[in-house]
């Protein structure tokens, strides 16, 4: 009788553990240039019009729409879609409403929020979130001192906070870094800055639950993402051997790197290291296996982006 009372107990407890336990898929992804067909004053988009070069029209704006529908949708085949999906060089919130609520990703139900910085392309960061499994507390845009220290102003960096089913309180952060732009001594002190304004926003998170993701166009070598190592954990492969078997997220003249990253803090972290995946599917890829980008320079080819997106699935 004892045996079946100690069973029964370790029945419930286990439940409750499972019960207790929270799954949820983070995604980022940089989506070359999602512009509108609209001019805007405001922003050096010119090259992004019917009438440009680059001849940017309705058709190819909404081809590219589906394809980003289908790519997030393929993440998830089986367990729905990816709780937050974070966006980098996204024009507006006009192109995020268009493919959240009018391409085939609006079954998905996300809602969305939008940086609006002073980059003079107009690009920006966006965050999309399963409002009935991340009820958004609140948000903000941190803007990275550029102007003060005599860059061009780059993206801002959104900051989501919000509960999750279990009632743990989650911070999210989705940044886009400055370009590396030839590897210059000027683009590696701008990225400095940026890389600086985010670890504020971390040190005032210390000790809480937070995933961090983006476009840093820095490779896991590259020293600037050391300033991440007493604040996050990198999900992203790490020894070399992992690395060349992946190749990257990014390809420049045929030469592979990871540019995009995806870190959780201490608090966040499960027992067992998740690590996350580059969703390098096959209609991502051109014929070289390289990310299938919708232009080469100014010629259209035809694809998604030039970036492959990573996403990872966290439990705790």
């Amino acid at each position: 009788m004892n045996r079946l009372l100690i069973l029964s107990f370790l029945f419930l407890l286990y439940g409750v553990r499972e019960a207790h336990s929270q799954r949820f898929t983070v995604m980022s992804w940089n989506v070359e240039n999602l512009f509108d067909c609209r001019d805007d004053s405001l922003k050096d988009d010119g090259e992004f019009l019917p009438a440009s070069e680059r001849r940017w029209t309705l058709g190819r704006y909404w081809r590219k729409q589906d394809q980003l529908a289908r790519t997030i949708a393929a993440v998830e085949p089986q367990n729905g879609w990816p709780l937050l999906v974070g966006l980098m060089e996204v024009e507006n919130d006009s192109v995020v409403f268009d493919l959240t609520r009018r391409s085939p990703l609006r079954r998905a139900g996300y809602n969305f929020l939008v940086t609006q910085s002073l980059d003079v392309r107009g690009i920006d960061v966006a965050l999309l979130y399963q409002s009935s499994c991340f009820r958004l507390i609140s948000h903000c845009s941190v803007r990275v001192p550029s102007a003060q220290n005599g860059f061009r102003p780059t993206r801002d960096i959104l900051h989501a906070t919000g509960t999750l089913p279990s009632g743990d309180t989650l911070h999210v952060l989705t940044v886009h870094l400055p370009s590396r732009a030839g590897n210059s001594r000027q683009s590696s002190r701008h990225r400095e800055l940026a890389m600086s304004a985010i670890c504020t926003v971390l040190d005032s998170l210390q000790g809480k639950k937070t995933v961090l993701m983006g476009d840093f166009n820095a490779e896991p070598s590259d020293p600037l993402l050391k300033m991440l190592a007493d604040r996050m954990v990198s999900l992203m492969p790490q020894r070399k051997s992992d690395l060349r078997k992946a190749k990257g997220t990014y390809v420049y003249q045929g030469r592979w790197g990871y540019l995009d990253h995806i870190f959780v803090s201490p608090a966040l972290l499960p027992q067992a290291q998740p690590q996350a995946e580059v969703a390098a599917f096959p209609f991502l890829t051109d014929k070289d296996g390289h990310p299938f980008r919708t232009y080469r320079g100014p010629y259209y080819a035809g694809g998604i982006s030039d970036h492959f997106p990573v996403f990872v699935e966290l439990e705790f």
